[in-house]
């Protein structure tokens, strides 16, 4: 059972936030900012493209797949975006010092059949070390493909940039305090990977999307998504009180439930895929995420099953020192509702991040999103809904996802402390 009034001590929450997660997140906004200015320093703005690629591959790992994901749900079905994850894992080789290498180093990635000069193939790595990924690269090359990497300067993957004649971005690291002491993970070539480092791939990205006409977004769509995660990490700051703070609240919603995390439409999509990766790697709570109207058929066993409202939390005969809380469904509903009346109560007009939609609010909504309402209000199941009421696509994911991932931070870290 988690403590809630654990959110409500920032020194509880600095002691255990080892690695600086809620650091790192806060400073999700000036990595966009920096991504931007080192992408046109290192070239990107004098890019003159002939034409827009028949697809575009992403290659890479963690986040920068979930990257590569984002960009197809804002790319729409007009552009062909594919992700790339690796196909296979060698055992990777001990560096000079004798440190022991990360799993990751030992991947391998294959260009599919079909790629070819038509083609546009973007690697990103936060390491820059994949000896897979520079092999993809040198795939590529001989295919006749164009080529974009980012990666650290100075790693073996943005040196192998120059060879095959890519165009190099640099990758936006976190900035780590001084006095940050190494944590030791419990699986060393598996280490946490940084919540922000999707920003750094994201930013060149979507930078280079709109360089291309992939995207149809506003030539300053970038710079106010960094303003938008600034303004969220004001809220969701760990000295704000958990009633004031909405990623604390979700952060409480979720503990001690297992959460299906359902979305309207593909920009929510992308979001509650992340939430849910999130979910796994900072809370170590396992989440299933899908869009509607799949999900309904999908997860429609759960609700009859055990983890339904069925059985009564508040069992008088329950053992509650001997027994442990028995774990319920939470439902999760993510949505972009330009516009949406619910969300502009007490003179929200959603510039505020996403608002929580009450279930009697007036505003339109979809037959799915009615269903799934009607669907768990007749098993006893909450349902809490979210929606970003940004008119603009790229904005409302960021709203979403920013939220969700200091929630997911926060839940770890109570959960730790309990």
């Amino acid at each position: 059972m988690l403590d809630d009034t654990l959110l409500d001590d920032p020194a509880a929450l600095r002691r255990a936030d080892r690695d600086r997660a809620l650091l790192a997140l806060a400073g999700a906004g000036a990595r966009v900012r920096t991504a931007l200015r080192q992408a046109e320093a290192a070239g990107l703005d004098r890019l003159r493209p002939d034409g827009r690629p028949r697809a575009v591959l992403v290659a890479g790992h963690g986040s920068a797949l979930t990257a590569a994901e984002m960009l197809s749900a804002l790319a729409g079905t007009a552009s062909l975006v594919t992700p790339l994850p690796p196909t296979e894992a060698a055992a990777p080789r001990a560096d000079r010092a004798g440190a022991p290498p990360a799993l990751t180093a030992g991947l391998g990635w294959q260009l599919p059949g079909w790629a070819g000069p038509l083609d546009l193939l973007v690697i990103s790595s936060a390491d820059g070390g994949e000896q897979g990924l520079v092999g993809l690269a040198e795939q590529a090359y001989a295919r006749g493909c164009a080529i974009v990497v980012t990666a650290p300067p100075g790693s073996a993957l943005a040196e192998a940039a120059l060879q095959v004649r890519a165009l190099p971005l640099p990758f936006v690291a976190s900035v780590a305090p001084e006095d940050l002491a190494p944590v030791p993970a419990a699986e060393p070539d598996l280490p946490p990977e940084d919540p922000a480092a999707l920003w750094s791939h994201l930013t060149p990205l979507l930078a280079l999307a709109q360089k291309i006409g992939l995207t149809q977004l506003p030539y300053d769509a970038l710079p106010a998504v960094a303003d938008l995660l600034d303004a969220t990490a004001v809220r969701c700051r760990p000295d704000a009180a958990a009633y004031t703070n909405p990623a604390k609240g979700l952060a409480a919603r979720l503990a001690g439930t297992v959460p299906l995390l359902w979305a309207e439409g593909p920009i929510a999509g992308a979001a509650v895929a992340r939430f849910a990766a999130q979910l796994a790697d900072r809370a170590g709570r396992p989440a299933l995420a899908g869009p509607l109207p799949q999900v309904l058929t999908a997860h429609r066993g759960m609700f009859t099953g055990q983890l339904g409202g069925g059985a009564d939390p508040d069992d008088f005969f329950r053992d509650r020192v001997e027994e442990p809380d028995p774990l319920h469904l939470q439902v999760l509903l993510l949505r972009h509702a330009p516009g949406a009346a619910g969300t502009a109560e007490d003179g929200q007009d959603g510039q505020d991040g996403p608002a929580e939609v009450p279930e009697d609010d007036p505003g339109p909504r979809g037959f799915g999103v009615t269903r799934a309402h009607r669907l768990a209000a007749a098993h006893d199941v909450r349902l809490t809904e979210y929606a970003s009421a940004r008119p603009d696509a790229l904005h409302a994911l960021a709203d979403l996802v920013a939220l969700t991932d200091f929630a997911a931070v926060y839940l770890g870290l109570a959960a730790a402390q309990s």
